[in-house]
Order: structure tokens, then sequence, then C-alpha cells
């Protein structure tokens, strides 16, 4: 089960460049339930995701989720068989409290994009975690920011 938030963001933190940092492709076979295809630096995996809930109060998403590697080989073929465009984007993994921020800076069709999620064990501690000052507005309920969205609707969710 997967439990997190995910955030608009006011600004980079300082020195970002000090962060581990994974670049990411990923596009969508299937967008309900959500099957996915990424490349993680050198890793490949198909991802099948099927959200639980997603709470309209202090949102919060919780999904099914389950991960299979994959060869490049099949990456690459089955990469010709998306729905939209490859999101392209870098994934700094920034400490924060108990926590580790996914902090994607998105390249190709969405550069310049910056969203941030943080994972929890529980609702109940998603519930009080509070964000650094950095963070903007919780999206976590709103679907335009899902990547599944913005790979097959192949636009900003709001101008720019």
């Amino acid at each position: 089960m997967e439990i997190e938030k995910k955030f608009l963001i006011r600004e980079l933190p300082e020195h970002l460049e000090q962060y581990p940092c994974s670049r990411i492709e990923q596009g969508y076979l299937s967008k309900d339930p959500v099957i996915r295809i990424r490349r993680l630096d050198d890793m490949y995996v198909l991802t099948y995701k099927n959200r639980v809930d997603a709470r309209k109060r202090d949102p919060v998403c919780v999904n099914q989720e389950i991960e299979l590697p994959l060869t490049r080989e099949s990456y690459e073929h089955l990469k010709s068989k998306i729905d939209g465009c490859i999101i392209e984007k870098n994934r700094f993994r920034i400490p924060y409290q108990s926590f580790t921020i996914e902090l994607d800076v998105f390249h190709g069709a969405y550069e310049g994009m910056t969203l941030a999620e943080v994972e929890f064990s529980t609702e109940e501690e998603a519930d009080h975690f509070v964000a650094p000052d950095w963070f903007d507005q919780n999206v976590s309920g709103d679907y335009h920011y899902r990547n599944v969205y913005l790979a097959c609707k192949n636009q900003y969710p709001f101008q720019k």
C-alpha cells in the first residue's frame, strides 16, 4: 500500500545538487487501473497502481501498488505502446525529519514544473505531517497533478 501526499513547490531548496538524484522516464499503458513503465537510471520497472482512496479533506492518496522488474528490451518494446507522452524528470531525495521528500524537477513537455511527494507508513502519520516552508499547496486530491493525467493530456494542469 502506498500512502502519500503531493505538493506544489514555492521555491527550490538551496544546494539541490548535494542530494541524491535519479533520472526518471515513464509512460502509461493504461489509465484505470494505472499500468506504468518506468526507467529509473538503469533500472526498468512495470507498475500496476490502483487508487484505493483519495480524501477530500486534508488530501492523502492511498494506492495499491505492485512493481515488477523489466529488462531494457521489454521496456523499449512497451515504450512504443504508451498513451500520450513520456514524462521526464529528475528526482531528488531530500531527508526531512523522519521522511524522505521526493522532489521532481520535470523536463521535456513539462520543463520547469516541480512537485514534491512524501510517502508515509500510515494515514495517521500523513495527517500529522508538517511540510517545510518551501512547499506550497497540497495537491494530493487534484487529479490534474497525477503523472498519468499529465502524460495522457500532454499539457500543464494550469497556466505556467
